[in-house]
């Protein structure tokens, strides 16, 4: 009898959250790694949500809530989407997740069955197609091209639609690349989405983090035609450094968000009832800090996007959103150091760790052999450090 069940030995864990603990167990022994694999913001919460977690513990609230969440924070969500995308919701079309991975989650098991497909453009969150499967569909993947902003063409879309289309996953900001779809290229690809009946799965997480002026928009503010084809995924981890608050949410069609409210209520039950009373402040309160913080990542975003773009061989987009960059070093993975090749991007990820004592996240994770994933939300002194090691360790492959 096999122990572990099929779908069990199919899985290995984020390879985000194992490049960090590698590090991070690198630098317990008193090696100085500089990190650039965490995919959160290196800023701490601020101070009126923290205070509202602390009121909501001294007044006791520290029970069960309903499984989806309580009705403060419902509202809460309901007022952000009416105030930053036009969007009108009803409280039960919304559901309240632990995190937006969570919310993902507890979607595909929701919608999808065997048979299933679901387009992922590549460069992909490294969930999305693992998590798809989870749920018996079946991951299309499409990639898409650094020439365009690692951004899916309509034509691209067009040609990988079938009859078993279910659903589109669009992350916009995206996460690795930082690419971001234009109000006129969401129109072409909800023309698709009407045309052929399937979802749009919009993960909008990184909405607030938008650099040289571009403009958000919400593929569901489109029309009303569209609105009911997609469902968006949110949360509050990164626009107010509330990661490890697990607090994400969804919003869709009613049918949709009961079917995810009756999982979540197998399994999970409620979010956190003291993260909830603190997401109600990061949604409505002051909105200081977040601007703040984006002050910064514009700063830093210029700066390693120059640097990158500035050694032989390596080119770098330029995110319009997100806090990634997205580089490609295929030039030397026909290199060497000490007679072994490089090979591929987790060739290079494991050299940059082990000789220069940088970690970042090789980008066959996320679909992009070419590409390596550095996230810039660390202090401009650790990028500096740490693209000055990159580039010396580049020059010692032979």
């Amino acid at each position: 009898m096999a122990i572990l069940s099929k779908r069990a030995q199919g899985l290995k864990p984020s390879p985000t959250l194992a490049i960090t603990a590698k590090a991070k167990a690198m630098q317990a022994q008193g090696i100085k790694v500089i990190g650039f694999g965490a995919g959160e913001p290196d800023f701490d919460t601020p101070e009126n949500i923290k205070q509202a977690a602390v009121k909501a513990i001294k007044e006791g609230f520290t029970k069960y809530t309903p499984s989806g969440g309580i009705v403060e924070l419902k509202d809460a969500i309901i007022q952000k989407f009416q105030r930053d995308n036009g969007l009108s919701y009803k409280r039960s079309q919304i559901i309240v997740s632990c995190g937006g991975k969570h919310s993902f989650y507890n979607l595909a098991q929701a919608i999808f069955d065997r048979g299933d497909e679901v387009i992922v453009p590549a460069p992909y969150w490294v969930s999305y197609p693992v998590m798809v499967a989870l749920a018996e569909g079946t991951p299309v993947v499409v990639g898409a091209k650094e020439e365009n902003g690692f951004k899916l063409t309509p034509e691209e879309l067009e040609k990988s639609v079938t009859s078993r289309t279910k659903a589109l996953i669009l992350n916009s900001p995206s996460n690795p690349t930082g690419g971001a779809y234009t109000k006129k290229e969401l129109e072409k690809i909800a023309d698709i989405a009407l045309s052929h009946n399937f979802f749009v799965i919009s993960d909008e997480i990184y909405e607030k983090i938008v650099y040289d002026g571009f403009e958000f928009v919400s593929i569901a503010s489109l029309s009303e035609e569209i609105k009911k084809q997609t469902i968006i995924v949110h949360g509050v981890a990164k626009t107010y450094s509330m990661t490890g608050w697990r607090i994400g949410y969804t919003a869709g069609p009613e049918e949709i968000v009961t079917a995810m409210d009756n999982i979540q209520s197998q399994s999970t039950s409620n979010p956190n009832s003291i993260a909830q009373k603190a997401s109600i402040e990061a949604l409505i309160g002051p909105q200081d800090d977040v601007d703040k913080m984006l002050k910064a990542f514009g700063e830093r975003r210029r700066y390693i996007v120059d640097r990158l773009n500035r050694i032989p061989g390596v080119s770098c987009y330029n995110p319009a959103g997100a806090f990634y960059v997205f580089p490609n070093f295929s030039s030397y993975f026909t290199k060497s150091y000490q007679g072994k090749k490089i090979g591929n991007s987790t060739g290079l990820a494991d050299y940059f760790l082990d000789v220069a004592k940088v970690a970042v996240v090789p980008g066959g994770e996320f679909g992009a052999d070419d590409f390596e994933r550095l996230s810039f939300a660390t202090s401009m002194e650790d990028i500096r450090e740490g693209i000055d090691r990159i580039e010396a360790s580049l020059k010692n492959l032979t």
